[in-house]
């Protein structure tokens, strides 16, 4: 496994997304499914180039777990993009990477894993975090939260897939899947929600296509090269970018006390990978 080239391509992908995150949070007045529209159609202009330009089958080889990523990945997205509607961007981002821990369980049914005791006080102390977060940050509200957390449980369902699809198929056909299915729900869906975009935001919305893309083809490539244990840790610097961001950009408020709350949900979640990444070197 080239460990190396793994967390490159992790680096790259956290900073993408931390770009699409920001340009999510500025076109906050579109709706949800209009975001995922655009974030999707526009990947699929690179997606469909890659595949071309390199002659490298669409279908793929196993179809039935690439339409079934598909179909997890769009619908956390969708979710994620909703709930940015009512929680601070890092905030979103943070709660949204309890995904490894719906991961870990998963894993156990699908993967026939195991979750040892320290994993689960690791869990116990990304958790608490979450309860800081909501005990003490009166602004959350609890639709956002409900939203971010379901998200987050299909995403988790992602890393189940993505592990399963391995290096069978190649990493831009799984992206492509993706970015078609979400492409069609997002476009069913904003039918009766369109606005019409105006000026600069044509540019900003495609921007969600490049970024996406981005992001998305370096993660997926990450994973298929190494172990997700070995480099999902990195994943958690995209909540840093979002954070620096978000304060820079649109004048968050992030209290000791939220800090605090995604201080201990993202060491909690780090210490989970790093534990089972030793366990497996």
């Amino acid at each position: 496994m080239d460990v190396k080239h793994a967390i490159k391509f992790m680096l790259i992908s956290t900073l993408a997304f931390a770009c699409m995150n920001a340009l999510v949070k500025h076109l906050v007045h579109f709706s949800a499914f209009q975001i995922v529209f655009f974030r999707s159609a526009g990947s699929l202009v690179f997606t469909f180039s890659f595949l071309f330009k390199n002659k490298i089958p669409v279908l793929g080889n196993q179809k039935k777990l690439l339409i079934l990523r598909g179909l997890v990945g769009a619908t956390s997205m969708i979710l994620f993009f909703m709930s940015t509607k009512y929680l601070p961007i890092g905030t979103a981002v943070s709660l949204r990477y309890m995904a490894p821990i719906f991961a870990g369980v998963f894993a156990v049914y699908f993967l026939k894993e195991k979750i040892a005791p320290l994993q689960w006080l690791f869990f116990i102390m990304a958790f608490i975090g979450v309860l800081v977060l909501k005990g003490f940050d009166v602004d959350l509200k609890g639709i956002g939260l409900i939203l971010v957390f379901i998200s987050a449980l299909f995403s988790g369902l992602v890393y189940i897939l993505i592990s399963k699809i391995g290096k069978n198929d190649h990493p831009v056909v799984v992206v492509n899947y993706f970015m078609i299915i979400a492409t069609v729900l997002g476009a069913v869906l904003s039918i009766n929600n369109w606005t019409n975009p105006k000026g600069i935001e044509w540019l900003q919305l495609s921007g969600l296509g490049v970024f996406g893309y981005l992001g998305q083809v370096y993660m997926t490539k990450a994973f298929q090269i190494a172990s997700t244990n070995q480099v999902a840790p990195l994943k958690y610097l995209e909540v840093v970018f979002t954070l620096f961001f978000g304060v820079l950009l649109f004048s968050e408020v992030y209290t000791l006390i939220s800090l605090l709350g995604i201080t201990l949900i993202i060491t909690g979640l780090t210490f989970n990978a790093l534990y089972k990444s030793k366990k497996i070197d």
